[in-house]
């Protein structure tokens, strides 16, 4: 039993971290022909052919995680969400969470700090594919009307990081504004797991307990009016209510 607890853990370790090493090197071999691709291609269909070739790296690392038998799925809600321009809000849980999004979706533009988007791993990618820098409130506002008339999905986490206070920290009042101009609605998502893993404050060496699991529904859909503030706040209830209510199923 020793023998076998040994041999399980280090298998454990093996998905876990040859996954992520996995992942890098995929995202790597993208970002930097795209980083090159992007300059020769007109701006819409650099931006349609970035986004459909994240969806596939994202769904090829999901696979094969998957296929370790110690990461179970259930993304399926999001099939429903295809074709339609939206704003996806969602919680923001684990750093996993852009690929579980993601690699349903193949339109999707993402909301990313400055740093990423000038990092030789995602930059040249995220860049072809249209994905947004949050330096600028204005040229957010801009882009991000831009993507959602241009047929994207803009994917946006309204507490600006990862879950810190539960069930859901407080929503920052920049993302209204975003909604309200770019004329869409906005389609909430919920993200669910049994774990805290890649949480703001886990060690990234931290092994977690096996299996993990996934799950992500649909929620409301909103059409937003009136005041930006009062929206925000309405959205950050709602929220809060549903993932207190899933919690104590």
């Amino acid at each position: 039993m020793w023998v076998w607890r040994q041999l399980r853990s280090l298998y454990e370790y093996i998905v876990l971290y040859g996954g992520l090493l996995f992942f890098a090197l995929i995202c790597l071999a993208w970002s930097l022909p795209a980083g090159v691709f992007r300059h020769l291609l007109p701006q819409k269909r650099g931006a349609r052919i970035g986004q459909y070739v994240i969806m596939l790296v994202f769904r090829l690392y999901l696979a094969v995680v998957r296929a370790s038998g110690l990461v179970k799925l259930d993304l399926r809600a999001l099939d429903a969400l295809r074709g339609e321009p939206l704003i996806i809000t969602t919680n923001h849980p684990a750093l996993i969470d852009v690929v579980l999004i993601g690699s349903r979706l193949p339109r999707i533009v993402c909301v990313l700090k400055a740093a990423l988007l000038d990092n030789p791993l995602l930059g040249g990618g995220a860049s072809m594919a249209g994905y947004i820098r949050n330096d600028s409130t204005g040229n957010l506002i801009r882009r991000s009307a831009e993507a959602t008339r241009g047929g994207s999905q803009l994917l946006i986490f309204p507490e600006g990081t990862r879950t810190v206070t539960e069930p859901i920290n407080p929503f920052k009042g920049g993302f209204g504004l975003v909604a309200l101009k770019a004329g869409v609605p906005v389609q909430t998502v919920f993200i669910e797991t049994n774990s805290p893993f890649l949480g703001k404050h886990w060690p990234l060496l931290k092994k977690p307990e096996f299996p993990l699991v996934y799950r992500v529904t649909l929620g409301k859909r909103f059409e937003v009016k009136g005041d930006v503030k009062t929206f925000v706040a309405d959205l950050e209830d709602y929220y809060r209510s549903e993932l207190l209510a899933r919690k104590h199923k």
